[in-house]
């Protein structure tokens, strides 16, 4: 009796396997006329052959520069956030000054390098089968120049030769920062966020080389450069390097754009016009990854809290105007079929980056019509609603109605996913 029971269990797997791998041939065919994309040598990404290029380069320099540059340094940057963007510009002036040699490579979670995993043959054959029943084949190559066997394997660091590792405005995904420590001298980083201060003590026992800057009171960035600042001028060196990492104008600008950046990172927005420096702020984003952009530290040191108040002003200025065109006809929804109270809703489909000032507008709206203060911005992605909530009001919770439907957020700002017929469950009042 059991066993007929066990092959009907393997029957049962064999037949949702063949299942699988009848709609991957499947998704191959219809996938035949798209265009893939570039190779992953020429992809200049976070983990390309651009960046693992630059780790061994600098690594292994020439036998004729080998002394005179010292040991290679690496500098991880939580990319892209701009305090890490000018933490990385700390380490760079510092290694600069000093003529040491500095790599400074963007960290990401979206594909981020990879520390070197245990190797056993034949526990990775036996992954490797189970992988390939429950993908159906997906992982069907294993050998030792297949790129999957490659990438899974792939230690970036540990034959890298680096002497410091700096990791700038994160610790890094789990236990990265231990591992990093067992093969690379010193291992520093930087940190001001609460939630990293809490993993501290899950990391276990840390090591005399791994220095953990966990200071929620400043931003990384801030806490970088003073961290620099002191060890540059604690180095008694040639009298020609000078003991400052700025110039006197350079650090007044780039001191005041860190007085911006740690008032938004410490949650709390005391400076004025800071939701108009943000907004102007934005915009340079794309530039902060060095891999794309060698000149991003030149562009940082240029931007100043005055320009940047100025062009938020005016995009805040623009997009409310932009915002209050689109708003021509918006309707009621009941918020969750009712629990959550009336709104004012708008389909934005095509405007979805005005969602949050068109949500404002509808948030003020919806008071003045006696409904919830709350403005309901709805567009499509990938398929399904995605509904953005926006209030004016201070005592009204949104981030409780989209938690409530998988989404989150902040009080005044939230967002969530919704099928289209939930949704309009939620606009039956109209009919």
């Amino acid at each position: 009796m059991g066993r007929h029971l066990f092959q009907a269990h393997l029957l049962k797997k064999e037949k949702k396997r063949k299942k699988r791998e009848l709609m991957l041939r499947r998704r191959r065919r219809r996938l035949r006329g798209v265009t893939s994309p570039g190779a992953p040598e020429l992809r200049r990404a976070f983990r390309s052959e651009a960046s693992l290029e630059a780790i061994r380069a600098h690594s292994q320099p020439s036998k004729d520069t080998a002394e005179s540059v010292g040991p290679a340094h690496l500098a991880l940057y939580n990319y892209p956030t701009f305090a890490s963007a000018y933490a990385a510009l700390a380490a760079h002036l510092f290694h600069r000054r000093l003529r040491r040699r500095l790599l400074v490579l963007p960290f990401s979670s979206v594909e981020p390098f990879r520390l070197p995993r245990l190797y056993l043959p034949h526990f990775n054959q036996l992954l490797h089968t189970l992988l390939s029943l429950l993908h159906g084949g997906l992982c069907c190559s294993w050998n030792k120049n297949s790129k999957f066997y490659r990438s899974s394997r792939a230690g970036d660091f540990e034959a890298s030769g680096f002497q410091t590792c700096y990791l700038l405005d994160f610790i890094g995904p789990k236990k990265f920062a231990l591992e990093l420590s067992r093969f690379i001298p010193s291992v520093i980083a930087f940190d001001h966020r609460q939630s990293t201060l809490a993993r501290i003590p899950h990391l276990g026992h840390c090591p005399s080389n791994l220095e953990l800057n966990i200071d929620t009171t400043k931003s990384s960035a801030r806490a970088t450069f003073d961290y620099f600042s002191r060890k540059l001028a604690g180095i008694k060196s040639d009298s020609d390097i000078s003991e400052k990492l700025l110039d006197q104008e350079d650090e007044r600008r780039v001191f005041n754009v860190l007085k911006y950046i740690e008032d938004a990172d410490l949650r709390q927005w005391q400076l004025p016009n800071a939701k108009e420096f943000q907004t102007a702020l934005k915009d340079e984003r794309a530039k902060l990854n060095c891999i794309t952009n060698p000149l991003v530290f030149e562009q940082l040191l240029q931007l100043d809290v005055c320009n940047l108040l100025s062009r938020g002003k005016s995009l805040a200025h623009d997009r409310l105007e932009a915002a209050g065109k689109l708003i021509h006809k918006p309707f009621k929804i009941q918020l969750g079929r009712g629990l959550y109270g009336e709104c004012l809703a708008i389909r934005a489909d095509g405007n979805s980056k005005l969602s949050h000032e068109i949500g404002l507008e509808l948030s003020q709206r919806s008071a003045a019509a006696g409904l919830r203060p709350i403005g309901a911005v709805v567009f499509m992605q990938r398929g399904l609603l995605k509904v953005c909530l926006r209030t004016t009001d201070n005592t009204t919770n949104t981030a409780e109605i989209a938690k409530a439907y998988g989404g989150g957020g902040k009080p005044s700002s939230s967002s969530f996913a919704l099928r289209m017929d939930e949704f309009n469950a939620w606009t039956s009042v109209n009919s």
